[in-house]
């Protein structure tokens, strides 16, 4: 027999070695190699990275060819009878491409999946493997959510190569794997959800994806963290990265896309759990603005802009004496690090001292804020919750702050006020760069250069 061989991966990064080593060289993480067994490969086999185990050998393209020669009609897009969904997508799911889906346990991955194949089938040809549930499983969930089960393809199987051969037969449009850590080729080692058989599988798959034209939909685990269960390299394999967030206490769900060749990235799709499965929120700035009646202090309304809308929601903050030597920072939707750099410009260039005070604060719905256009509504709403003030429910606020106190422009500044003029706002603090020539009818705009100027302005 021939002797097998093992390398050692970063689940990181990707990166690989020959070696054991505590530090990774690529990414500098400690403690994050993991040894993969490879067998040896046989005579006249390829490797899936290369031909393919499963017998579909050759690269995409075997010519050499001009890039101004190269076809640019648009491929057309095959809906996912999800606006919601179309949207994250960028506009649809493209033949050929690999999508993978992440997301927390319980998140409703498989719902959303299994909602999207039944009503697929409908019209098209659709492969449903199924790899951790039973077929009778799958169909009592169906059951209860209502679907239409008439026409969808099902497979309970975790073998690589079965479900390769039978793809081959059925031809499908659409392949759905749920989910790709129960997956195994029978040439590797290791065991199912280990770093060598997600990435061989995943690669393996793919390149059958591109080479049928077959729009392959993958279910992925995520880590305790939040991650991507598995090697980051499966994230480079795949075109378009997407992530179901949600907790379990929450009847919304947000579809976030971090990776995505066919649109843009950070696109966000908003869902709410019901008893028959998901229903997308057409409208996601009227759920995250159920305020309450009573006027409370520390409470502003945001426009942040999310993939290719602007999304109005609501920050709260709560400041209170802290009996503690280093008092407590919490966030939650928003980064930490960014909350602390803006309590000491507030501080600087405000002139109001938190340092004695716990800050805590909150992205009303769940939602998390990547980019910085929050800086002032998180400011504004610390400050009113300082001075146990109440801010006017017709405000709202968008802006980055910068460390010398200045208030910069964001991108889509226009779009936003005038999505906030549609739901009934009057007033709003922008940075001066973002004001338009003309507001919209009934709403007051006033421009702030600095964060002096916007304190001065509430």
């Amino acid at each position: 027999m021939a002797k097998a061989k093992s390398a050692f991966v970063c689940t990181e990064c990707g990166a690989e070695y020959r070696k054991w080593q505590g530090q990774c060289s690529s990414c500098l993480e400690w403690n994050t190699l993991s040894e993969v067994r490879l067998s040896a490969p046989r005579p006249g086999a390829a490797s899936a990275s290369g031909a393919g185990r499963s017998g579909y050998a050759g690269s995409l393209s075997k010519e050499v060819v001009d890039l101004g020669s190269v076809d640019l009609t648009e491929v057309p897009r095959l809906s996912s009878t999800f606006g919601e969904f179309d949207r994250v997508l960028g506009g649809g799911l493209v033949p050929g491409s690999a999508v993978l889906l992440g997301g927390h346990p319980g998140a409703g991955k498989s719902t959303l999946l299994l909602q999207t194949a039944c009503k697929l089938a409908q019209a098209r040809k659709v492969l449903y493997v199924t790899g951790e549930e039973s077929l009778s499983q799958v169909a009592m969930r169906a059951h209860r959510l209502q679907l239409p089960t008439q026409g969808l393809k099902m497979l309970a199987e975790t073998s690589v190569e079965t479900v390769l051969a039978v793809a081959e037969r059925e031809r499908p449009e659409i392949l759905v794997i749920d989910s790709i850590q129960t997956m195994h080729l029978e040439d590797i080692a290791s065991a199912p959800g280990g770093v060598a058989q997600v990435r061989e599988s995943a690669a393996v798959l793919t390149r059958f994806a591109k080479q049928s034209n077959t729009v392959l939909l993958l279910v992925g685990h995520v880590t305790k963290d939040g991650t991507l269960a598995g090697p980051k390299v499966l994230e480079h394999m795949i075109d378009a990265s997407l992530l179901l967030e949600g907790g379990a206490d929450s009847r919304f769900r947000t579809l976030r896309g971090q990776k995505n060749r066919f649109g843009a990235v950070n696109e966000l799709g908003v869902f709410a759990m019901l008893e028959h499965g998901l229903k997308e929120v057409k409208n996601p700035s009227a759920i995250f603005l159920s305020r309450s009646e009573e006027q409370a202090s520390g409470s502003l309304v945001m426009v942040v802009w999310e993939g290719t809308r602007p999304l109005l929601v609501e920050v709260q903050a709560l400041l209170d004496e802290s009996a503690l030597g280093n008092p407590r920072r919490v966030a939650v939707g928003l980064d930490q690090n960014r909350l602390a750099m803006l309590l000491a410009v507030l501080h600087r260039h405000g002139g109001l001292f938190t340092g004695d005070q716990d800050v805590f604060l909150n992205v009303v719905g769940g939602v998390k804020v990547l980019e910085t256009s929050a800086d002032l509504a998180v400011l504004l709403a610390v400050v009113s919750s300082l001075q146990n003030r109440s801010l006017p429910r017709e405000l709202v606020a968008f802006g980055e702050v910068g460390l010398s106190g200045e208030i910069r422009p964001v991108p889509s500044g226009q779009e936003r006020i005038v999505e906030a003029a549609k739901h009934g706002f009057t007033r709003a603090i922008v940075p001066r760069a973002n004001a338009p020539k003309r507001a919209p009818d009934g709403m007051e705009v006033v421009a702030v250069d600095k964060l002096a100027d916007a304190l001065e302005a509430l």
